[in-house]
């Protein structure tokens, strides 16, 4: 088990841990924290991906499992006190387990050399709640990939990392290329190009109906106040909208890309 407590903030591997809050350090070292047992479990599944293991003496006492996992695969595990993890922990309230992992983005060649039929795409989506829901949604409906443009949120961000609920560890993340580079190298792979937005003159009914969304299809999102650009709305194959039967106004990106996603992998699996 872990040995002596840390108990100052000012411990050199607690410092270097918490730098990893703030984007820049996590691209210059190409790590990130990861916060909880769920998290832990998932990183430990991928080579690499647990890197090192922050434990207060009360969580190691409930995830024993986890701990000894982590030390079987020479992964190095430090306990903190209640006030170091404190710090360290990006929530109210901490869980007592804190992994630092290393980037697990994949290239966007090899993400697509398998010719993915389901593909998520977050263009401009700037909200990191919101980001990480939608890949843990793309995740549950079988999409292959999740990409995330340049002009996204970075899919590493802590509260992005809590949202996704353990899914990024699960498929290949595709993180920065510019959609006019990432739109070529998607229709090379086989993949009818499809963006949800409002403005759409066709519906997803009318798409399920022709079947359209029987085909590989990559799906784009965009921001949840202003939608997709028209420079991306101009180079997808179609803009298709989600048909709102009730008085609301709109739907929220998360449950928009749900509804999209789903009606896709149905109808590929029809």
């Amino acid at each position: 088990m872990a040995g002596r407590e840390l108990t100052s903030i000012r411990s050199p591997r607690v410092k270097a841990a918490r730098r990893l809050a703030k984007r820049a350090f996590r691209r210059r070292e190409r790590r990130f924290l990861a916060e909880g047992p769920q998290a832990v479990r998932e990183a430990l599944q991928i080579r690499g991906g647990l890197v090192e293991l922050f434990t207060t003496a009360e969580a190691e006492s409930r995830h024993p499992e986890l701990v000894q996992a982590a030390e079987q695969a020479g992964v190095p595990v430090l306990r903190v006190s209640g006030e170091v993890m404190a710090e360290l922990a990006q929530t109210v309230t901490p869980q007592g387990l804190l992994a630092v992992c290393g980037f697990i983005d994949a290239p966007l060649e090899s993400a697509l050399e398998s010719g993915p039929k389901l593909v998520t795409v977050l263009a401009h989506v700037r909200d990191p709640g919101n980001a990480g829901t939608v890949l843990r949604t793309a995740d549950a409906a079988g999409s292959e990939t999740v990409v995330f443009t340049d002009a996204s949120v970075d899919p590493y961000n802590g509260k992005c990392v809590r949202a996704s609920a353990g899914s990024l560890f699960h498929l290949p993340v595709v993180t920065g290329p510019r959609f006019d580079v990432l739109i070529p190298e998607l229709k090379r792979a086989g993949l009818r190009v499809l963006a949800a937005d409002g403005a759409g003159k066709r519906t997803l009914d009318e798409a399920l109906d022709d079947g359209t969304l029987a085909e590989p299809t990559a799906w784009v999102f965009g921001n949840e106040a202003w939608g997709l650009p028209e420079e991306i709305l101009q180079h997808v194959d179609d803009v298709i909208r989600v048909p709102i039967y009730g008085h609301a106004e709109s739907l929220n990106l998360a449950t928009a890309a749900a509804v999209c996603l789903y009606a896709s992998a149905r109808a590929q699996r029809v």
